[in-house]
């Protein structure tokens, strides 16, 4: 099951490594990218003023070119950039977790996915998985005309 994988630990370890071997890729290509990637495990240096920092959604599209991309670099496990941000152009560095790189993007096209579910988002998704199963059942047996599937003891 897709689930099963996606929530293995040794499947997260190939999926960052895929990360990091394809922003290599790009980097000694001169390949400028986007990144999209889950804000919450995104940090700024020094931090940005708050009304910047509340423009952020969930999953945000950083783009590296120019300076930005110049800047950037791979340290452990981290993606590391420096970039301006509002009209004032306050610059910070930022440092996003490979693994919650989502996509990479070439031209307007996902280049890469990453489908694996960092380790403490795996309860949340257990209790969700459940109530799922439970909602799609109810649903099925809404209908008079699937009472038929269900076994009969």
């Amino acid at each position: 099951m897709l689930y099963d994988i996606i929530k293995n630990p040794s499947f997260a370890r190939l999926m960052e490594n895929h990360v990091r071997d394809m922003l290599i890729y790009l980097f000694e290509n001169d390949q400028n990218f986007g990144i999209l990637c889950k804000i919450e495990q995104v940090t700024f240096d020094p931090p940005l003023p708050q009304h910047l920092s509340e423009e952020f959604r969930a999953m945000t599209l950083f783009f590296l070119a120019g300076y930005t991309f110049e800047s950037a670099r791979i340290d452990n496990d981290i993606l590391i950039f420096e970039a301006g941000f509002g009209q004032e152009n306050i610059g910070s560095f930022v440092s996003v977790p490979l693994l919650s790189i989502v996509q990479i993007i070439i031209d307007d096209t996902p280049a890469f996915v990453n489908l694996a579910l960092p380790r403490e988002h795996h309860p949340m998704i257990n209790i969700e998985k459940q109530e799922g199963v439970q909602n799609s059942m109810s649903a099925l047996l809404s209908n008079p005309e699937n009472q038929k599937f269900l076994k009969k003891k």
